[in-house]
């Protein structure tokens, strides 16, 4: 990366996705900028070999770290966002600035338990617990494509099972280890979720921004947890407008 490149933009997935839950929005943000934009895909998922013993929000974060491009701006979906909060907490020097996006936070007693009931389902139920959350992501359709359902259906199943509960598990838990750290943020950050998301609520982005100095939150009228593929020319919009505000530090 050159002193005259603007800096990349790189997308974090979600538990059980893969890169390709990003295409919309990578379409969206490539209309809206030069920049280069890199998808990639999270420890266990998608290419990378999948997970055979358990991991840590902190080995997510290594492996993803060693894949980066360089310095760059880091947006996270949902798992993919805990791990570039590691990230801009331990690899600030990788971080140019951070974008949550269906972020949880801080979760309560309750939201705990919810989500351990999800991982106690997927460990008796895969299949069924995949059914369970194409239901709750994607109500009725939601307005999204058929087809784009149907890939988030198979990529969820494509999953090794043990693989996932590895990867769920960091999931369910890690908000509460990064949770202690968030103060110590200190590069530009974004909070995003959507109006209805049932996981990630736009409570848990209000935490966000209470946690991480001088984080703006949004939230996206009408939208539900999968904002990536329900909603990508807004989320683009409001990424790429985070990214190029004035004064906002744009080369490594």
């Amino acid at each position: 990366m050159t002193e005259s490149q603007p800096l990349p933009i790189v997308l974090l997935h979600g538990v059980g996705l893969d890169r390709t839950m990003w295409e919309p929005a990578e379409t969206a943000l490539g209309q809206l900028t030069d920049r280069t934009v890199v998808s990639l895909d999270l420890p266990g998922h998608g290419s990378e070999p999948a997970l055979t013993a358990p991991v840590s929000l902190e080995d997510l974060a290594e492996d993803v770290a060693g894949r980066l491009p360089g310095r760059s701006h880091i947006v996270g979906f949902s798992l993919g966002a805990l791990i570039a909060q590691h990230l801009a907490v331990h690899r600030p020097d990788l971080v140019a600035s951070l974008a949550s996006v269906s972020s949880v936070c801080r979760r309560t007693p309750e939201e705990s338990m919810q989500v351990r009931r999800r991982l106690d389902a997927a460990r008796s139920d895969f299949r069924g617990s995949v059914e369970a959350s194409i239901t709750r992501w994607y109500p009725e359709g939601q307005g999204v494509d058929r087809h784009r359902i149907e890939q988030t259906r198979a990529t969820l199943l494509a999953n090794p099972v043990e693989s996932y509960l590895h990867a769920y598990e960091v999931f369910a838990t890690a908000d509460t280890e990064i949770g202690t750290e968030l103060h110590r943020i200190r590069v530009p950050s974004l909070a995003v979720t959507g109006e209805f998301d049932p996981g990630s609520t736009p409570e848990m982005t209000r935490r966000l921004e209470a946690a991480i100095p001088g984080t703006r939150a949004v939230v996206v009228p009408g939208a539900r947890h999968m904002l990536p593929v329900e909603q990508p020319d807004e989320l683009a919009r409001i990424i790429h407008h985070f990214i190029t505000e004035p004064n906002r530090e744009d080369h490594g």
